[in-house]
């Protein structure tokens, strides 16, 4: 069987779905990845074969970014719904998909859409696996006939907030169906002689990393998946060889500096290290060498790195402090540790709650968090042992899910199914 995945350029999007693309080539199928030229490097580091399709730069020409100075937390519209009954409303499903959906369209589809259908009807895939913004990949699947799965790295609020326009757009008159998503794809659809199907939006299927008890509950056709733990290359350094001597705490917000961010972080990463350093525990925080810079002191006890893999860090830990990044959240949820999450942006508020209504940890606005309330909040996961049993519960739920290997024989026949 031959797979072509299509992704994003950007590691939060690519990196959840390397494993999966790993499992194809062990179970003997072969595997292209499909991305714009200057993420090529990115592939080809997870030991993956690229794709380059487009011109270098020109997905970030193709459409303006919203405006660096706006705070955007939480989901944006339409998806917004998924969270917020309120907004389960026509206006704005309607409405949300009108600005939305074009956006993604000119900036990311149509630069590679042409390349793509072109390298598909050569190479011809049995499968098409896409994430849920390249929305490229249903209409290069139809162009060649292949099978297409969604493969998603967040919670499924795209599908979730699909079966509620759809319901929705259903009820109403038929002069007042306006579908924003049919309509880009029949925009660029109709060059290669693809019409709007509505598994165009959702995939033949949706291949779903999380468990049950984090993801959203959707009737869509799923194949569940184990995740596995990969943030790149990476090196696991010495002190990492040996098991903390005293409860190990890790500090970890992602890429974002939080000195860039005062409206969405409202503490101080040198008052967060300050306030844990009477505490009997070490503490590891992963900080750019920018934010690093900005320090005054370390305290004892703390350990500063740019870099460390989560996977070999979070197995020592007794708790881990962090941003709520899907990869983040399931690594540390998969080694059975306590959390506390700091969400700010799209999914990662509603993700911390799920995570939060499992007991497996806390989730607090950083918005509205001081370094004392962190330092409160992370004495609590300590302190009270209903954390850590929730946290490996939630553990031992991940790793009784399919291994990517297991799941490919789900997803071989799915495709046969599906692909003409």
């Amino acid at each position: 069987m031959r797979v072509l995945l299509i992704t994003h350029p950007g590691n939060t999007v690519f990196y959840p779905l390397v494993p999966l693309a790993w499992a194809f080539r062990a179970a003997g199928h072969e595997v292209r990845v499909a991305s714009n030229p200057e993420f090529a490097d990115t592939i080809t580091l997870a030991g993956l074969t690229a794709v380059p399709v487009g011109r270098p730069g020109r997905a970030a020409q193709s459409a303006e970014e919203p405006a660096e100075g706006d705070v955007d937390t939480g989901l944006n519209p339409p998806y917004d719904a998924a969270e917020d009954p309120a907004k389960i409303t026509w206006e704005h499903l309607r409405d949300g998909y009108r600005e939305d959906v074009p956006w993604w369209f000119t900036a990311f589809t149509a630069p590679i859409l042409a390349d793509l259908v072109a390298y598909a009807r050569w190479w011809r895939p049995d499968l098409v696996v896409w994430e849920p913004t390249s929305y490229a990949g249903p209409i290069v699947a139809g162009a060649c006939g292949a099978a297409h799965a969604r493969a998603l790295w967040s919670l499924d609020v795209f599908g979730v907030t699909r079966g509620h326009f759809r319901r929705l757009r259903d009820g109403r008159p038929p002069e007042d169906r306006d579908d924003a998503l049919a309509e880009s794809f029949t925009r660029y659809g109709r060059r290669y002689g693809v019409g709007f199907t509505e598994d165009m939006a959702t995939g033949h299927f949706t291949i779903d990393l999380l468990p049950p008890s984090l993801a959203l509950p959707t009737d869509l056709p799923r194949v569940g998946v184990r995740f596995v733990p990969y943030g790149g290359s990476a090196s696991v350094p010495r002190w990492l060889w040996a098991p903390p001597e005293r409860p190990r705490v890790a500090i970890t917000l992602g890429s974002s500096l939080l000195s860039e961010r005062p409206a969405e972080y409202g503490f101080d990463l040198q008052d967060v290290l300050d306030s844990l350093a009477d505490l009997d525990v070490d503490v590891v925080a992963t900080v750019a060498d920018r934010e690093r810079a900005l320090l005054r002191r370390i305290p004892p006890g703390a350990t500063i790195v740019p870099y460390v893999p989560l996977h070999a860090l979070a197995p020592t830990c007794s708790a881990i402090v962090h941003h709520a990044g899907i990869g983040t959240l399931a690594t540390t949820s998969f080694y059975g540790v306590p959390q506390l999450a700091l969400p700010w942006e799209f999914d990662e508020p509603l993700l911390a709650r799920n995570l939060a209504a499992q007991g497996a940890g806390l989730a607090v606005d950083p918005a509205g968090t001081t370094a004392g309330d962190i330092r409160e909040n992370l004495l609590r996961i300590l302190r009270e042992p209903s954390f850590k049993h929730s946290a490996e519960r939630l553990g031992e739920e991940m790793r009784t899910m399919p291994s990517p290997l297991e799941a490919v024989r789900e997803i071989e026949r799915r495709t046969a199914a599906h692909r003409t």
